[in-house]
This record gives C-alpha cells, structure tokens and sequence, in this order.
C-alpha cells in the first residue's frame, strides 16, 4: 500500500470520530412521554406481543432488519490470522456496506475463540438478537464446520460470505464469460490454484450450474489435488481430486478453457496462458496482487477475458455484488437459511443486470466510462443502483418456491417498487404521482432529446409506462447514442423524433411562434432562425399547437433563458398573475417544500398568496395533505419590517382564497417543526402538526434553504418544479440526473392529466 493511502486511510478511520459506525434512535425521545414509550412502563407492551408470538420480533424490534457480522479474525483478507481485535476495522466496514448498498443494519461481533466447537457455542446464544448472520474471515476448514453446524442449529440465515459472496459473482462472471466466447458451461475445462474456502465454494456453486465435476482440476501450494495424494489434503478437497498423471498448474492448464486464482500473487506465469484453449477465461482473484497482472495477461494472450478482484481493472469480482442483496431478499420474505437456489437465483440475477443498459449513476461513479456487456463488463459494477431490486427479488422468490421463506412476499411486484423506494429516496415520495401518470400515457417532448441522460430517461419512461415520449434532435446522433449507451429505445416505435433542421411542419411552427411573439420585438426572420435553431422555442410550439401535452427542458443553459421561451410562447394558466417554482426536499425524516427558489425574485404579498396556492395544489398531487408556514425572522407581529409586515399580510389574502388551507406565519422555521413550541408562542394557532410547505419572503432565503436541507440534511431534490403556465412545462437544472428527468416527466404528465 503505498504511504499516503496507508496514511489517508488512518485518518478516515480516525476523524472526525473513530470508526465507521455509531448507533442511532430511530423514535424521538425529546419528552417524558416519548420517554414512557421507548421504556419503562410502554415497552412492556411491545415484550407482552412477542412473548405471545415471537415472530412479532420483526414488528415491534430492529431483529428483522438486523445482521450480525462475526468474526475470529483467523483468515482476514490480505492480512491473515489478524485475531478479533485487529479484525475490527473490516468487520466495521462490512457494516457500512451493508447499510449504504441494502439499508441493512449490522453489529460487528469479534469473537476471541479460535475452537470451533466454542465459537459456534458462542454464536448459537446470540439467535435472539439477529435476523440473520454474517460469518467473515474465518479459516479454513473451520469456516466449513462452523457454518455447517450454525445452520444445523438456527432458524435464521447463516451465511460465510467469504466462501458464498464470492462463489455467487464467479458464478456469474463465468456464466457471462462463457456467453461472450459461445461456450457451453457443461463442456469447459477449469483450473483452479487455490483450494481454500472460497475456492472449493465457487466449484461446488459451478457444478450446481452445470460444470462437469471430472472437468474440473484443482492444484494448491503442493500441486495438483490428484486421487491417492496425502499431501496438504481434507475431506472438502478430496471431493475434486481427479484420476490423473498432471502434477503442477502449467501442466494442467493444458487445453484448459478457464482459469480461477483464489491463491496468492504471480503464482501464474504469463507462458502458461499458451497452453489454454482458444479464448480463455483468465480469473485472477488474489488480492492485492493477483495471480497473474491483467497487462501480462493480455500480452500473452490477446483473446482472454481478465477478471480480477481489484477495483482499477476491468472484471472486478467483488462481493459486494452479492452479499447485501441475497441478505435483503432472505430478511423480507423470513427465511430460515440461505439455500442452494437462492444462490443460484443470485447468479442468474447478477448476470442478467451484466447484459441490461448501464445507468447514468454507474458511468458517473465510474469516471464517465461507457460499460456495455461484454469482455471488459461481464459483470455490474458495486455502485449499480439496480443490484437491490434486480437480486433481493430473485432470492426471495428462489426461497418461497424452495420452501423456506416464513414470510412469502405476496405481490413480487410491488416488493421491487419498495426496493426501488429504498434505493432511490424520491421513490416513496414520487410513487403517487408514479400511480397516476400511468393510467394514461401523455405526450411529453424532451428539448434536448439527443442528450445521454436524457435518452436513458425516455427509455425509463416508455418501461414505466408514464409517458409517450419525442425527441427533438438530430437522428444520426440519437440512433449513434441509443447503440452507445446500449438502450432498447426504437424511434418511430417507442418514440418520435423532430430534427429541427428537417422539420416537416417547419413553416407552421415558425408561423405559431410569431405569432406569439410579434408584438415582443421578433421578426419573421428571427422567428425562423430561433424555430430552427433554439429547442425550447420548438419544443414549447409543439406544446402550443397541441402536438405535445408536456414538456421538458433545461438540461443545457440557463434557468432563466429557458424561462422567458416558456412564458413568451406558452404563458400563464388563466387567474395566475405570475409563474412560481417549487422544490421537494426528501430526508430521512421526511419531505418538505419549499418556494419560490427559482422563478420570483422578491414577491409580493399577493404574489406569496398565489405562489402557497399554487404549491399546495402541487403537494396535493403527491397524495400530502399541504401545511403551510409562511417563514420570516419575525414571529406572529413581534418586528414591522417590510418583510414581516409582507409575510402577515399574505396570510391575511390566502387565507381569504383558499379558507380550508392549514397555513400560518408569520413565524421563525424552528416554530414551523416543533408544535409544542409554535402554541407556546402563539396558542390560537391554526397550524397543526409539522409544516411541509415552506414559503418564504424571497428568492434569496428559499434557494439557499434548500441547498442547505441538501446537503446538511442530506436530502434529494425533486425539482424544480415550475408551476403557472398554461400548459406543463419543467425546467430542470443540468445536473439534473436521470433519475431527476423521469421524476419530471412523471409530474408533468400527472399535470396534463389534472388539467395544468
């Protein structure tokens, strides 16, 4: 390692706390009532239900949701038998993975036990507190006996991830591997150096895939794993001796069409690569340095595909691929231990995700890289965001149908939709809007259809059924992109096309522009010009003239610039005085909405008026019941500032249009959360509960709140959402992301639906 990684990874461990992991509640505790629920006397209740049906564990405690990650630190990756103590650090950032990849909580457990019958003792106790777990880095062939006897003895999932997690991603980049050289798994040779743990698990997982057991040769540090040897052997290895004169790994690798390194590094000289089959699968697994260096690798033999474990070269066999997401599936649907299907199910769900269009996440976490399956992506890469709801789903369907699932997930269906929930923090909040845009696909025209995201979004579009998609831009580049990012989009089928510069109803559309702009200083020369040359301006005359029913656009300029084409040619809604823009922020504590932080600079009372009227109808189409809180430094007529005196009087107007609302200010913003406080102030309050609209008194505080809830808060945006003009126009920002754009696309086609 070298020293100022060495030296940067103490220090991440070290500050601004120790440790990678601290615990939190999850229920407030902020009064003596909260304080009689969480403890004594309230808590009785919740252990009264369990005593009468333990199962209700997972309803009233964290055990459903919860995995121990254990260890005796007897076999720690790249640094050996480490003991317990030392083990810590890994076992800690196991933790994290677990959390940030499949929002699955863990304790760390380091056992200082190296008897396995103790150990297992040990562990067996802690049953009560787990809803599964987690064996990690522990020797051989103790890891085999442990986790035999653990699963023997409890009723929850055990699993030895350094033998299993990796089992599963070999498995899948073998099966992939073999799709991209058109071999058949049931007629290919392999060598393995290595027969530890994780070795011996990926070749029974291989055979159980269809790998032919007498295909397969096993060489260690005293050679080939050959019938009669003595040397070095066990029980676990035996099982893959094989009748044959070849006695170390050159000689074995002989026609051989796969190679798999779960050894030690450079054990793989670069001349034995000639002696393997036309167009080998090379898997260098040792970690940090493999068997064999990829640049070697490929020296030697061009056509081999290199799989690694490291993180800079293509092919990482990683198992943060596997291990969250079969523990995801198996925790949901309660089943009792993690079985040979649902390993398989594992596999197969990894390597299908392979051959799936990459996200723009990925290639963002990816330094941009274009990943397209084949031989440098037969496997996803760990930040893929669809790993959870590709695999959580297969390994809880392979457990109900394998008859282990104690919890069947009724409706797999909206089990992924929950998963994606998780995934994506706008999921729950977007998931009505989601509903309601599907019962009826809109038209929504994209100004910057030839742009990457975008295109990854309309295809997330026509898949979601939400809405009809059309591209404006140029063919060639669109159909070159579609092909580049690996997407399923067929224009003419799943979408429309416009080139601007080839515009059939390119007279029409000049003539509807002008003449909405006529009188705002434009020639007809300049309308032509700005038709041809400016999609905002010719995707807003497709919305004018009814060719579109939404649009979208913003992905490249200004907020502003694209505004003025928006309220030049579309307009404002009739009664709407002014336009206005909301965002969403979505916390872990729930969302909130904020305006005006684009559009209004400094509005008027009336303008706060029209702009919480116009939010609460928005909030409304997220199925939240709107509270407003009209923010200021003043409370309830404690300063007359303009801005104060602004805030009260718009209140005053709103509450005259729209009576029913829940609204009140002027007040601080702590007011607005905290009740207790806010009728302690003033007890004639009208506003119940916590707010959820936030108005404030100008552009200035509602933009910065809202970066602020982002980052501090660490909340996702939704938005910003333009609310006023005639018809649905979003102008989103150009870091929108994908997952941004198809939020947009649902909103405005909801819009069209609910008539603006």
């Amino acid at each position: 390692m070298p020293d100022d990684l060495y030296q940067c990874s103490l220090d991440y461990h070290r500050l601004p706390k120790p440790g990678k992991l601290e615990i939190r509640a999850t229920k407030p505790l902020a009064n003596q009532r909260d304080l009689a629920l969480a403890y004594s006397p309230g808590v009785a209740a919740a252990c009264r239900e369990i005593v009468k049906d333990p199962g209700t564990a997972r309803d009233y405690t964290l055990r459903g949701n919860l995995v121990a990650v254990i260890t005796n630190g007897t076999a720690v990756l790249g640094l050996g038998p480490i003991g317990a103590l030392a083990a810590k650090p890994v076992m800690e950032g196991k933790a994290v993975l677990f959390k940030q990849f499949a929002d699955i909580d863990v304790f760390d457990i380091e056992i200082d036990e190296r008897d396995p019958e103790r150990f297992v003792e040990t562990v067996a106790r802690l049953e009560p507190s787990f809803g599964a777990i987690n064996l990690e880095d522990i020797k051989a062939p103790d890891c085999f006996i442990i986790e035999q006897a653990l699963k023997e003895r409890l009723g929850i999932p055990v699993l030895h991830d350094d033998q299993h997690g990796t089992a599963i991603v070999v498995g899948a980049a073998v099966l992939n591997g073999l799709r991209v050289v058109g071999k058949d798994i049931a007629k290919v040779r392999l060598v393995t150096a290595g027969a530890g743990a994780a070795a011996l698990a990926c070749l029974n997982l291989l055979v159980e895939l269809g790998m032919a057991r007498d295909q397969i040769t096993v060489t260690d540090i005293a050679g080939v794993v050959y019938e009669g040897r003595s040397e070095e052997m066990d029980g676990y290895k035996a099982r893959f001796a094989r009748a044959t004169d070849q006695r170390t790994l050159a000689e074995a690798l002989d026609g051989a069409d796969i190679f798999l390194g779960l050894s030690a590094g450079g054990v793989l000289a670069p001349e034995w690569l000639e002696r393997m089959a036309p167009r080998p699968l090379v898997l260098a697994l040792a970690n940090p340095v493999p068997e064999i260096m990829p640049d070697l690798a490929k020296a030697a033999r061009p056509d081999a595909i290199i799989a690694t474990g490291r993180t800079d070269f293509p092919n990482q066999v990683n198992n943060v691929l596997c291990f969250p997401f079969i523990f995801r599936g198996a925790l949901d649907c309660g089943a009792t231990e993690i079985n040979g299907a649902m390993k398989i199910a594992c596999v197969r769900a990894i390597a299908e995700l392979a051959q799936a269009e990459t996200s723009d996440i990925v290639r963002s976490a990816y330094g941009g890289q274009n990943l397209r399956f084949g031989p440098d992506y037969l496997i996803p890469k760990p930040f893929d965001p669809r790993l959870m709801e590709y695999l959580a789903p297969a390994v809880a369907r392979a457990a109900m149908e394998s008859g282990v699932a104690t919890r069947p997930i009724p409706d797999l269906s909206a089990y992924r939709q929950s998963l994606q929930n998780r995934i994506f923090r706008t999921g729950l909040t977007m998931k009505p809007v989601f509903d309601l845009a599907r019962e009826r696909v809109r038209r929504v025209v994209f100004a910057e259809g030839d742009k990457h995201r975008v295109l990854e979004a309309a295809q997330q579009a026509v898949m979601q059924g939400i809405a009809r998609p059309i591209l404006i831009g140029r063919p060639r580049v669109i159909d070159e992109r579609i092909s580049e990012l690996g997407l399923k989009l067929r224009p003419g089928i799943d979408v429309d096309v416009l080139d601007p510069s080839d515009n059939p109803r390119f007279d029409e559309h000049c003539a509807t522009f002008f003449g909405s702009v006529k009188r705002r200083g434009y020639t007809p020369a300049e309308a032509r010009q700005m038709v041809r040359g400016e999609a905002t301006v010719l995707a807003a005359t497709l919305l004018r003239t009814g060719e579109a029913d939404a649009m979208i656009c913003g992905i490249v300029g200004r907020y502003l610039r694209h505004l003025r084409h928006v309220e030049e040619i579309i307009g404002k809604a009739p009664g709407v005085k002014r336009l206005t823009s909301m965002n969403a922020v979505v916390m872990h504590t729930g969302t909130l909405f904020i305006a005006d932080t684009y559009v209004q600079e400094d509005p008027s009372a009336e303008d706060l008026a029209e702009i919480a009227r116009l939010c609460a109808q928005q909030v409304r189409r997220f199925g939240i019941e709107p509270k407003v809180a009209l923010l200021s430094h003043s409370n309830f007529g404690s300063h007359d500032t303009p801005s104060a005196a602004k805030m009260r009087e718009a209140l005053y107007l709103l509450r005259g249009l729209e009576p029913e609302l829940e609204v009140e200010g002027e007040m601080h913003a702590n007011l607005a959360f905290e009740e207790a406080l806010r009728l302690a102030r003033f007890p004639d309050s009208r506003l119940t509960g916590r707010a959820n609209l936030l108005i404030m008194p100008n552009q200035d505080a509602a933009n910065i709140a809202f970066n602020l809830l982002q980052v501090l808060g660490e909340g996702t945006v939704i938005g910003p959402i333009l609310l006023g003009p005639a018809k649905p126009v979003h102008i989103v920002t150009p870091s929108a992301g994908v997952r941004a754009l198809l939020n947009m696309t649902a909103l405005a086609a909801v819009q069209v639906r609910d008539g603006g």
